[in-house]
């Protein structure tokens, strides 16, 4: 009887490990799409899809806005484009209001989707939040301003994300001396914040006893 339980378990569990992940990865795809299905809203009533066809089609507004946003970046890698998103630019920051809140939502996206950006190109580990517990961050630049002015030695920027949801964290600025820089990609790194810990890295090499302090090089 005992062994029959096993048995039952066993198969629920494996039933489990193959249905769980696929059943999340199927819910984080639809809700993305109906998100950018929300973008249909913006179209006037006749032009929307559901009116010319006569029934819904999930996954439509989704397949516009990819478009959209392939057409807007193809039209502005020329040189007309480039002088009018320049252009665009500088109207919007002369807004009030709106000009402040837009440049820093543009240097934001820029330092975090160009492709010659350094933010979260490196993963770090550092002692937090106490002395002799350890967690990893990312490495997101260098302090500014005033900031530099109250800081006795070089620091570096670390934002630190939270287990599962990695989107929300805390971000740090720490003596540059009490950073360890991983080797380890920063996607390897996502996956480890993202499984709790159970999903680890291979190791690129044996491990020493004490983890080496290599210096951080920040960006430029």
């Amino acid at each position: 009887m005992t062994t029959k339980k096993t048995t039952l378990k066993s198969v629920f569990l494996t039933g489990l490990l193959v249905l769980v992940p696929l059943a999340i990865t199927l819910w984080v795809l639809g809700l993305v799409i109906g998100t950018m299905d929300q973008t249909l809203l913006l179209l006037p009533q006749s032009w929307q899809p559901e009116r010319v066809v006569g029934f819904h089609l999930p996954g439509v507004g989704a397949v516009l806005t990819l478009a959209f946003i392939f057409i807007v970046g193809l039209l502005t890698q020329n040189f007309v484009g480039q002088k009018l998103v320049g252009w665009w630019d500088a109207v919007l920051r002369h807004i009030p209001v709106v000009g402040p809140l837009y440049t820093s939502v543009k240097q934001v996206s820029d330092t975090l989707l160009s492709s010659s950006g350094n933010a979260f190109r490196k993963a770090l580990l550092i002692e937090y939040p106490r002395k002799g517990s350890y967690t990893i961050g990312f490495l997101t630049g260098i302090p500014g301003g005033d900031v530099l002015n109250h800081l006795d030695e070089d620091h570096v920027s670390v934002y630190v994300p939270t287990t599962p949801n990695p989107t929300s964290g805390f971000f740090l600025m720490m003596p540059k001396s009490e950073v360890v820089e991983l080797d380890m990609t920063v996607d390897a790194a996502l996956k480890y914040i993202v499984s709790m810990g159970v999903v680890a890295p291979a190791p690129s090499a044996p491990a020493p006893v004490a983890p080496a302090r290599r210096p951080i090089e920040p960006p430029m």
